[in-house]
């Protein structure tokens, strides 16, 4: 048994140390380094193909302007009832249905109209306040979708069932209080952006984005309301912008009635503005936690928690920047947002004086 025992431990020596041994010798390190070599030349040809990949998209995305806000310039003459596309691009005439289109909460489907344009037609909730936003929005310098509100609308070719929507559709096509956002024809939406990761961060222009979500209470500011848009006929330019602010003008979180938090005057009028003010910092209300029927949905709560920061430790020279631009609008000017988006006369007068109210506020700090 002793011997049996020191042979057995002598042939796991050599067993062991088998790789040891040199070129001349028999053994396995030949054909050992045989496959090292044939593994390592496959792994060092993809890292230098992923290299090349990277140097590639790295210089592509230096030759690219990212764009996100431009100089409006003079801010009191522009006109906030028509928007960035003006009075020329507002639709007329009669428009044909294409196709529903099932992104997002609100109903929406897509039409073309006489002149061959192609529009996305908003309804629900939604429609009137995300008109009054984009038109706000793009009065200081941010970039926006061209929306145009209509009360009544009337679509040739339309489905007698929806599959979202039904109930706000009448029997002869037509429905009422829709926002159309027009398609520019050289431009297409290549992606979306990413609040916590783009070019901007840090930026003023991009702070001051921040400030405008919550001017305007735009609470539902997840990554994938925005987007990217680069044109057909010039790639060097991509431009970003928030394309969903249908959330504006309401509560400043999720709640649990979607009418209370989206162009509700009440909740908006009673919404806190600027919760602390900091010697460098300033944190505003929106977007704030949901309501607290909403914790019953865990990942829900974790996703609306996480977008807090968007409001929060803003610096206060980025905020009064804002502000500055935001007080070159004329009383009319911001009225005409309201007007643009189908509010009555005193909704009107209503969301006008909060934001007036939350200008001087910003301009105070």
């Amino acid at each position: 048994m002793l011997i049996t025992a020191v042979q057995l431990s002598v042939q796991s020596r050599r067993l062991f140390h088998v790789g040891a041994r040199s070129a001349g010798e028999p053994g396995l390190t030949a054909p050992l380094e045989t496959f090292r070599m044939r593994c390592r030349f496959p792994a060092l040809f993809l890292g230098s193909v992923l290299l090349i990949v990277a140097i590639a998209h790295a210089r592509a995305q230096e030759s690219v302007n990212a764009l996100l806000w431009r100089d409006p310039g003079k801010v009191g003459s522009r006109n906030l009832y028509y928007g960035p596309g003006g009075k020329q691009h507002q639709p007329h005439g009669t428009v044909r249905f294409i196709d529903e289109d099932y992104q997002g909460t609100s109903p929406k489907f897509r039409v073309r109209d006489e002149d061959d344009t192609k529009w996305t037609v908003k309804m629900g909730v939604e429609a009137k306040p995300e008109t009054a936003a984009a038109h706000l929005l793009w009065a200081v310098g941010y970039f926006t979708d061209e929306d145009y509100f209509l009360p009544s609308l009337t679509i040739e070719g339309m489905p007698t069932h929806l599959k979202r929507g039904r109930n706000l559709l009448r029997p002869d096509g037509t429905v009422e209080n829709v926002r159309l956002k027009r398609h520019l024809k050289p431009e297409k939406k290549i992606g979306i952006w990413h609040w916590k990761h783009n070019p901007f961060t840090g930026q003023q222009k991009f702070n001051g984005l921040r400030v405008m979500m919550a001017v305007m209470n735009n609470w539902d500011v997840k990554d994938e309301n925005n987007a990217i848009y680069a044109s057909d006929s010039d790639s060097s330019e991509e431009i970003y912008l928030v394309s969903d602010l249908g959330a504006s003008f309401g509560a400043t979180g999720y709640g649990w009635n979607q009418a209370k938090s989206k162009g509700n005057l009440n909740s908006y009028r009673h919404s806190k503005f600027i919760s602390k003010v900091t010697p460098q910092f300033v944190d505003f209300g929106c977007p704030s936690r949901p309501a607290l029927i909403r914790f019953f949905d865990i990942p829900l709560l974790i996703h609306r928690l996480r977008l807090r920061w968007i409001g929060k430790h803003i610096p206060r020279a980025d905020a009064k920047w804002m502000g500055s631009l935001l007080a070159r609008l004329s009383p009319d000017q911001i009225r005409d947002a309201f007007r643009s988006a189908g509010y009555s006369p005193q909704e009107v007068e209503g969301f006008s004086k909060i934001v007036e109210k939350r200008i001087a506020e910003l301009n105070q700090l």
